[in-house]
């Protein structure tokens, strides 16, 4: 049997500490299924004092997780500290160089730092893993950068952010507002205290710019993303959505166009029937378009110490299961190098069209005139429904709108004109309408 593989876990919060104990209770698993020992020698956390629920007698103990990543009593460097710089950039930097292996769950760093770190990796012939910083314990990773060899990739799109569907179902299902589902969210420990990375889109951001790179073989461009959250969600939109056949999800979406690539992030009204549109509460879902395959969906836990050590473990078991000499493959499919710069797509129409809401005041001429408008941005409509809302105040009416294709300046500037002409009493709605199976 192979050398015993010597661990190192910098960071002992919920998912360091779940790696741990883990680790232990299915040592003997893990032995069989590796052909070889897997053994946490050391640590590295702030609160050596802390009780974390974990017997880590016999682990060396490192206050600087940059001197455990340097150390050479580890074969494989586990970063579950956080963030795009400072400590965690400069350990795993550290451990690469030092010849060992990364595990890592961190789709910030990735986001911001991944190619330096990959050419780092390749040059050095060790593995950087990262399955645990895209959608939890979903296999979206291993499955995209090995089992997909071959296809090629059109489209891939998904729940990325398990605190935006959990708000979002708990909207639909309850009829509460989006500030109560939210209060919730951070009482039960689904949201931070401040919410602002989860609900406006920038933590699908980071995730969906490492799976565009995957995907389409860029390099990883996370500021090329369009991006807009939840909070504008009202359940005037909810309940407009369902009468229509659709339920609204937050989505990152990434396409292979002619002009280059298209990434965006924001709420998307799905087909009610559709498989993306069944996944509730903070469950992760990702849909994979290829040429050869088709279409491929996989959901799952998107969060939780338990979904992400999950993910780690195995990161750490593949690493377990390679032998010196063997050649590993690329951090993201691709040799680091040959990744091509990042192209971002001309503006095109949007196939699914768009849904607009919108609250005027009860008087003559103003469906007309809304109409007009959009016929003088060339915006064909599918439907425009009158209705008295519950969520109008006296006097006022809600105007659905539901267009064909066309694109998102026409849809804007349609608008624009629509609260320049003065018929608008609130704040109007967009939302783009995805094409899903």
């Amino acid at each position: 049997m192979a050398e015993t593989l010597r661990v190192g876990i910098a960071g002992l919060g919920t998912v360091g500490a779940s790696v741990v104990r883990v680790l232990k209770e299915k040592e003997a698993e893990l032995t069989r299924q590796c052909g070889r020992s897997i053994t946490v020698t050391a640590v590295a956390a702030r609160d050596k004092n802390r009780d974390r629920g974990i017997d880590l007698s016999g682990v060396e103990w490192f206050d600087d997780a940059r001197a455990l990543a340097a150390s050479g009593k580890i074969d494989v460097f586990v970063e579950l500290i956080g963030g795009a710089n400072g400590v965690a950039r400069e350990a795993v930097e550290a451990a690469l160089h030092a010849g060992h292996h990364v595990v890592t769950a961190n789709k910030a760093l990735l986001s911001q730092q991944g190619l330096a770190l990959a050419e780092i990796a390749e040059e050095k012939g060790v593995l950087l893993n990262y399955e645990a910083a895209v959608a939890g314990g979903i296999p979206i990773i291993k499955t995209m950068r090995e089992s997909l060899a071959g296809n090629t990739i059109n489209r891939v799109f998904g729940i990325l952010n398990g605190t935006a569907n959990y708000i979002l179902t708990r909207m639909e299902q309850e009829k509460l507002s989006f500030e109560d589902c939210l209060a919730d969210a951070q009482r039960l420990g689904y949201a931070e205290a401040d919410p602002t990375f989860d609900i406006e889109g920038n933590d699908t951001a980071h995730k969906l710019s490492i799976l565009t790179s995957l995907a389409f073989g860029t390099q990883i461009s996370p500021d090329d993303i369009y991006l807009e959250g939840i909070s504008n969600i009202t359940q005037a939109d909810i309940q407009a959505a369902s009468e229509l056949g659709y339920r609204i999800k937050l989505l990152g979406v990434a396409v292979r166009t002619e002009s280059g690539i298209e990434q965006r992030v924001h709420p998307t009204m799905v087909p009610t029937a559709s498989v993306i549109a069944q996944v509730h509460g903070v469950t992760n879902a990702v849909t994979v378009e290829t040429d050869i395959l088709g279409e491929l969906l996989l959901s799952g836990p998107g969060a939780g110490g338990n979904a992400t050590a999950s993910a780690v473990i195995g990161d750490i078991a593949d690493i377990a299961k390679s032998r010196p000499g063997f050649q590993h493959g690329p951090v993201f499919g691709r040799p680091a190098r040959e990744l091509t710069p990042y192209q971002r797509a001309r503006m095109r129409s949007h196939e699914g069209g768009y849904f607009i809401r919108l609250t005027v005041d009860d008087r003559l001429g103003v469906f007309a005139a809304i109409a007009t408008r959009m016929a003088d941005n060339r915006i064909s409509l599918e439907s425009i429904v009158q209705h008295a809302s519950n969520h109008a105040g006296e006097g006022q009416k809600t105007i659905i709108l539901v267009t064909h294709e066309t694109t998102e300046a026409a849809v804007r500037k349609a608008v624009e004109d629509i609260t320049a002409d003065g018929h608008l009493t609130d704040k109007p709605q967009v939302i783009r309408i995805e094409r899903a199976a």
